[in-house]
């Protein structure tokens, strides 16, 4: 088996085993990240009825064109800020954090961080 493949068969391993535990609710949805090698993802998933609630990614029209590089950190600020607003907007004040079988740093960190900055100015508990 290729590199590319193994890495991403433990991601995937990682992704299964943290969902065992992790499952959003209405009262407390999941917010999930995935990131390539050009751009990050992330939504707020109800699993209880399988809905996504909110989503933001470098994709994002509110981003186009403010966001010179998609795939660094300040994109990664930039779209948990993002999430962030549009959580509080659709009245989301917890949410419990996926980090899709990546590791807790870069960008994925970066996103979290944004998330909960937008969250703690707001008044909401955040995750």
């Amino acid at each position: 088996m290729d590199r590319q493949k193994k890495k991403r068969k433990a991601r995937m391993a990682r992704h299964r085993r943290v969902r065992k535990t992790v499952a959003g609710t209405l009262e407390r949805p999941r917010l999930t990240v995935f990131r390539s090698n050009k751009h990050i993802y992330a939504q707020v998933i109800d699993d209880a009825s399988g809905r996504t609630l909110v989503s933001a990614s470098t994709l994002s029209e509110e981003l186009k064109g403010k966001v010179p590089k998609s795939g660094n950190l300040q994109a990664a600020a930039m779209v948990g800020d993002l999430m962030g607003r549009k959580c509080i907007e659709g009245g989301i004040k917890k949410v419990v954090f996926d980090r899709g079988g990546f590791r807790y740093h870069g960008r994925v960190k970066a996103l979290a961080e944004a998330v909960r900055k937008r969250f703690s100015e707001a008044g909401a508990e955040g995750f």
